[in-house]
């Protein structure tokens, strides 16, 4: 010890810091092969804030992209890669039956999700949209009491408090009635769920897994890789998927934020099967349970729809990036408008640069965020770059009334998406997201609607006011957009 001592007291503990701050800012740069602004950001922070750096490069920088989180047995890869080859030759050769003129005009699309995503498209969904919290949850609600068979259920977020026990409660009283349950929670955004807060419905018969759990209480180096998705399917045969989670806020019963403005959708029709295999990949891995992947098709009988869906899911697994990739084809094609909503508008130099040349092109670009932060970094970031697209020609709204949630893109009335991304970089790039995309006329119609609805409780945010902010608020921006590849 005596040794340890003195060898440290040869060197001040300044010098090293900043040695480990180099080693690593070289391990970054020269091995790790991160995209230059985040090594930028990285280094930036090691920096100048050399001890917390270090421990922040611990926490959020592991790189998990070569990890083999998702298995597939031999039949379910062939039947999968079957299916996806049918389709994409099918599209190929101009024989493929489109339910609707829009899939047809979008059959480029299509192709990019079934290639890049590995999506399938299914085309006999019926779709039901909710942007208020209490109405979405009592339909919720009502589908998991009627469950025969079974419930299937992920949230980021689930919460110890009024709407959360209520959520539990019902997935406890169907586990007692035999119906199969299983509660896939992200550790971190659902800590305060605990084994022990499960008691009761785990001995009802109910499954719980968490999304990398840590191995020490709160203390994790997959801290930066959480799971975002927020999708329910009940009895394989309707699913919700979106941007509300499980607790009091999403209802708008938190004084903080007011009236909570988001997007879900209700599916019935064989996306549903696409959306219990996310689920299902997920279960796997978190729970070790050696679920098969079954009922590839879905019965025509189960849903009158006739809505073309493609689910694409994206992780920090993959450097594939597949929900923003398929979010640029829908901008970069766009004729008339580019309808935007999203609480986290911080997007990569590709994205940002799509959505400058639909603006200057002649598109109705238009975004809308909100008029309150819930992290403030990102909030700032957020502003700085809506001030860069409005000098493009864009528009940009704030939503006023309460907080706005939804994370939306619709593009020429006629596709849209709707589910967990958010317009950012950390979705893109380290969540684990899942988003429905929907080749249809008639929802797209009614999503350009609820948009125009929502500017009517908002303002409009114009190059001439964005000019007249402060110098403080000047800073914040200049600091936040800094560190915007690792917020």
């Amino acid at each position: 010890m005596a040794f340890f001592f003195s060898l440290f007291s040869e060197y001040n503990w300044t010098t090293v810091i900043y040695s480990i701050d180099l080693v690593i800012a070289l391990t970054i740069v020269f091995l790790e092969r991160k995209n230059p602004s985040a090594s930028l950001a990285w280094i930036l922070v090691l920096f100048v804030f050399p001890v917390v750096g270090i421990f922040l490069y611990v926490m959020l920088s592991q790189n998990i992209s070569r990890q083999k989180i998702y298995r597939l047995s031999d039949r379910e890869q062939k039947v999968i890669n079957d299916e996806l080859e049918y389709q994409i030759k099918a599209i190929d050769q101009e024989t493929m039956t489109f339910s609707n003129e829009t899939s047809r005009r979008w059959k480029h699309m299509i192709k990019l999700n079934q290639v890049y995503g590995l999506s399938y498209l299914t085309q006999n969904n019926d779709i039901e949209v909710f942007t208020d919290g209490k109405k979405m949850f009592h339909h919720l609600m009502q589908d998991m009491r009627k469950a025969e068979k079974s419930i299937n259920v992920m949230y980021y977020i689930v919460k110890d408090d009024m709407v959360g026990k209520k959520f539990l409660r019902i997935l406890t009283q169907k586990a007692s009635e035999g119906v199969e349950v299983r509660l896939l929670m992200d550790a971190i955004g659902c800590r305060f769920i605990t084994r022990r807060k499960l008691k009761e419905f785990t001995a009802a018969g109910g499954k719980v897994a968490y999304f990398f759990k840590p191995k020490l209480k709160y203390l994790t180096l997959k801290l930066n890789y959480r799971n975002h998705r927020k999708i329910a399917v009940i009895d394989g045969k309707t699913g919700y998927i979106g941007g509300f989670n499980i607790a009091n806020e999403y209802l708008g019963f938190k004084k903080r934020f007011g009236y909570w403005r988001d997007t879900h959708i209700r599916i019935r029709g064989g996306a549903v099967l696409d959306l219990n295999g996310v689920f299902l990949m997920d279960w796997r891995f978190a729970s070790k349970e050696n679920t098969e992947l079954r009922n590839f098709s879905f019965d025509e009988e189960e849903s009158s729809g006739t809505a073309p869906v493609q689910i694409v899911s994206s992780g920090p697994n993959s450097v594939r990036e597949e929900i923003k990739r398929a979010m640029m084809k829908m901008i970069t094609f766009a004729e008339r408008s580019v309808f935007l909503q999203t609480p986290y508008f911080i997007p990569d130099p590709s994205m940002l640069e799509s959505l400058k040349m639909a603006a200057q092109s002649g598109v109705d670009v238009r975004i809308m965020i909100p008029c309150m932060p819930d992290h403030m970094f990102v909030y700032w970031a957020t502003y700085a770059y809506c001030g860069e697209l409005l000098r493009s020609g864009a528009r940009v709204f704030i939503y006023d009334n309460g907080f706005l949630h939804a994370k939306t893109l619709v593009v020429d009335g006629e596709v849209a998406t709707v589910g967990s991304a958010n317009f950012d970089r950390r979705s893109f790039r380290l969540n684990f997201e899942a988003n429905a995309f929907i080749y249809d006329e008639t929802f797209a119609g009614k999503m350009d609607e609820l948009f125009l609805k929502d500017i009517e409780h908002g303002h409009e945010l114009t190059l001439e006011e964005y000019g007249r902010r402060s110098v403080v608020i000047k800073f914040k921006e200049a600091v936040s957009r800094l560190l915007s590849d690792i917020l």
